[in-house]
C-alpha cells in the first residue's frame, strides 16, 4: 500500500506557475495564425493555455493541414516566443521563494511542463533557478499533453516518488485535470484562470505568496490552513 500520507515531492508547471509568459505565448500564436489568416483571440487562447502545440494548432486550423506546415507552424511560434520571452524573463510572486525553501527542506522539487525542453531551459536560465530541481519532464517526452496525466507521472517517476504523495502546482484547467488523474494533490493559483473555474484543485490561491511548505503537507493531513 501506498505511504501517501505525507509530502514528498512538489510538481511545478512553468508557464504561468513560476514565470509570467502567457502574454508571450499569446502574441507568438497571433503572429503565426494571423500569417495565415486566421485572427486568434485571446477567448481562444485562454481556453488551451497551458496544452501542448498539437491541441492549439488543430484547433486554430482544423486536422486537414499536412505535417510539413504542423512543423513550420510550431517553429515559427517557438522562434517567435523565444525571442519575447528571453528579453523579460519575469518570475511570478512567491514562486522562487517557495522553490528555494523546498530545497533548504529537502523535499524534491521537478519541472512537468507542456513545453519543449528549449523553453524550459530559458526560462530556468534565466531566472536562475535551473539547479533548484532534481527532475525535468517535459510536453515532448510524452505522447499526450495535459489534461493526460503522463507528464506528472513521468516527472514522478524521475524522481522516485509516490505519485500519491505529490503536489501539483498548476494554474491551467487541463492541468488541474491532469493532476488529480495522476492520482496527485494539486494546488491552482488563479495567475491565469479564475478561481471558480480551477474549482477541482484541492486547495485555489490568488498567489503562491500565501503558500509555504506547511500548506503543501497540510494538504496530506486535511489541514491546508
Amino acid at each position: 500500500m501506498p505511504k501517501n500520507n505525507r509530502l514528498e515531492a512538489v510538481l511545478w508547471d512553468l508557464d504561468g506557475v513560476i514565470a509570467d509568459t502567457g502574454e508571450y505565448h499569446y502574441q507568438a500564436w497571433r503572429e503565426v495564425f494571423g500569417k495565415r489568416g486566421v485572427d486568434y483571440g485571446r477567448e481562444e487562447f485562454m481556453r488551451h493555455f497551458g496544452q501542448r502545440h498539437d491541441t492549439i494548432i488543430y484547433d486554430a486550423l482544423g486536422y486537414d493541414i499536412s505535417r510539413e506546415e504542423f512543423d513550420t507552424i510550431t517553429d515559427a511560434k517557438q522562434a517567435s516566443y523565444r525571442r519575447r520571452v528571453g528579453a523579460d524573463i519575469r518570475p511570478l510572486p512567491g514562486a522562487i521563494e517557495l522553490i528555494k525553501s523546498l530545497n533548504r527542506q529537502g523535499i524534491k522539487s521537478a519541472i512537468a511542463s507542456s513545453a519543449p525542453p528549449e523553453n524550459i531551459e530559458i526560462i530556468l536560465r534565466g531566472l536562475g533557478i535551473e539547479g533548484c530541481f532534481q527532475a525535468i519532464a517535459a510536453g515532448t517526452e510524452v505522447p499526450e499533453g495535459k489534461p493526460s496525466p503522463q507528464v506528472f507521472r513521468l516527472a514522478a517517476e524521475k524522481l522516485g516518488a509516490d505519485p500519491g504523495s505529490c503536489v501539483v502546482i498548476e494554474d491551467a484547467i487541463a492541468g488541474v485535470a491532469a493532476a488529480h488523474r495522476a492520482g496527485m494533490k494539486c494546488i491552482a493559483v488563479t495567475n491565469s484562470h479564475s478561481r471558480d473555474s480551477l474549482k477541482n484543485a484541492d486547495l485555489i490561491v490568488g498567489s503562491l505568496e500565501e503558500v509555504g511548505v506547511e500548506t503543501l503537507a497540510g494538504l496530506f493531513r486535511g489541514n491546508t490552513g
